[in-house]
């Protein structure tokens, strides 16, 4: 297949979405609480916070690239959490101002009684509220184009990350301690367990003032997060991926410097430098890569086209003779009828979907030449253009924009109303001396063949190296790698 102009301009999807789900995270984490030792944190009235606010300067290296403010004040019943985000950010050259507004109904014991989200980039707006009855989180999304209602079964009782931490304060925390929560996950609109451990005191200089401090680290999918804890309950400072830290200030000093500052690009430091010039990618039928500087568990390195031995891997491009001339449902095994199913984001089952799938397919029958169909179609109809967003297929098709996500959860839309399973995959796409985060298709036409709609590439070219597989949320696993992987290549 043809590659065309711009590639360098479309490669930001999956870092941008990763970005999102950070964001989103980071101000909005309901945590139910299972830790693993036998003694509990007591949320109890006599341990009743102050009203207070909190201004934070959000940096990525030196520069300064926003700020937040958190408000908490109480209530005949319990608490109200608000808090604003403000951040420039830049991925592959295109500069988004980022607004978060966030708001926590939060009962006596701190735990989540009801809340609303939203995020604007100016390109992409999306909003999120949900409440808690009984063991039932009840979440109502919008985006730009759709919404959507779902009832979450919660295992114990939710919680903001803000409220756990003012609440933290109030307990002794010893060096050694590890806490198991699960999260109320965007991604998924699940959970997901993150551990946290007490490091120990810590002597910080905020603002030019010295401050005793809690050390905390939480890992999130094989990603760290520290955050030190004062001794109001107030978060100093964090420090996360790409660079990224906050640290408390005043309101005053907060809202001061953002006048042109932005990130620097955060999808080319999160690249991977190649000690190779690639040429002909379309010709090449294989790529060997020796892969160094990340845990291999977790990461789905061999399988499929690829083979990974002793840190090396091989990608080898698949062949397209001989492939199923049927696919009906009864030459499915259980695996592949999986990805048929339809999802919160990839909404196979929906009436829209359906009727464009079946105009786009027409009188073709064979699974081939439909995928070659659908590749084509979401190429040429699909803006390509970088968003900072959670994607999901239906509000990709009503806007026509959208980067490698987009192109992906509205590729395996399309294909799973036409009856071909196909998976998202995520991980790097070599371009012009380095290696850049990006999301794909797997499609099943009697074998499972990489597709890429973004380069309207049927299959892929072998400079696309897997690490996750499955569904969009499984992109979060690539977490623990961005920032880490090395690559050499040696054929």
């Amino acid at each position: 297949m043809r590659l065309r102009k711009n590639k360098s301009f479309w490669i930001s999807g999956s870092l941008a979405a990763l970005i999102f789900i950070l964001l989103f995270m980071g101000r909005l984490d309901l945590f139910e609480i299972l830790f693993n030792r036998p003694k509990t944190l007591s949320f109890s009235a006599g341990n009743t916070p102050n009203d207070k606010e909190t201004w934070m300067n959000i940096f990525q290296g030196n520069r300064k690239i926003g700020f937040s403010h958190a408000r908490l004040s109480s209530e005949n019943d319990g608490y109200q959490l608000e808090e604003t985000v403000r951040m420039r950010i830049n991925t592959m050259g295109m500069v988004q101002d980022v607004h978060l507004k966030t708001r926590g109904g939060l009962k006596a014991d701190f735990s989540l009684a009801d809340f609303d989200f939203k995020i604007d980039s100016g390109r992409f707006s999306f909003s999120v509220k949900g409440s808690v009855s009984n063991d039932v989180l009840t979440v109502q999304t919008a985006g730009i184009a759709t919404g959507r209602k779902i009832d979450i079964k919660l295992k114990t009782k939710p919680y903001l990350l803000a409220a756990i931490t003012t609440a933290v304060a109030t307990a002794e925390l010893y060096p050694g301690d590890k806490y198991t929560f699960d999260i109320f996950d965007p991604a998924t609109l699940g959970q997901s367990p993150v551990i946290i451990e007490v490091i120990g005191d810590e002597d910080l200089h905020i603002a030019g003032e010295k401050k005793t401090a809690t050390k905390v680290v939480l890992n999130f999918r094989g990603s760290n997060q520290i955050a030190w804890i004062g001794e109001s309950g107030d978060v100093l400072r964090e420090l996360g991926i790409l660079g990224i830290r906050l640290e408390k200030t005043s309101g005053n000093i907060a809202r001061q410097g953002l006048t042109t500052q932005s990130s620097a690009d955060l999808t080319q430091i999160a690249s991977v430098a190649s000690n190779v010039v690639l040429e002909n990618l379309d010709r090449r039928s294989a790529l060997k890569v020796e892969i160094s500087g990340i845990p291999f568990e977790g990461i789905r390195l061999n399988g499929g086209r690829q083979t990974f031995i002793n840190n090396v891997l091989t990608v080898s491009k698949e062949s397209m003779v001989n492939l199923a001339a049927d696919i009906g449902q009864s030459n499915l095994q259980t695996f592949e009828k999986i990805f048929l199913k339809s999802t919160p984001f990839i909404q196979s089952d929906h009436q829209t979907i359906r009727a464009l799938a079946k105009k786009i397919i027409g009188n073709h029958s064979r699974p081939l030449e439909k995928v070659h169909k659908l590749v084509e179609w979401v190429y040429q109809n699909i803006e390509k253009r970088p968003v900072i967003s959670l994607p999901d297929a239906l509000s990709t098709l009503e806007n026509r924009v959208g980067d490698c996500n987009e192109h992906a959860v509205l590729m395996a839309a399309l294909a799973r109303a036409a009856g071909i399973p196909c998976r998202v995959e995520a991980g790097l796409v070599y371009l012009k001396g380095r290696f850049y985060y990006h999301a794909w298709n797997l499609v099943y036409i009697g074998r499972w063949i990489t597709v890429d709609a973004l380069f309207d590439q049927i299959p892929a070219d072998v400079s696309h190296i897997r690490f996750v597989t499955g569904s969009p949320d499984r992109q979060l696993d690539l977490m623990g790698i961005i920032g880490n992987v090395r690559l050499r290549i040696i054929d």
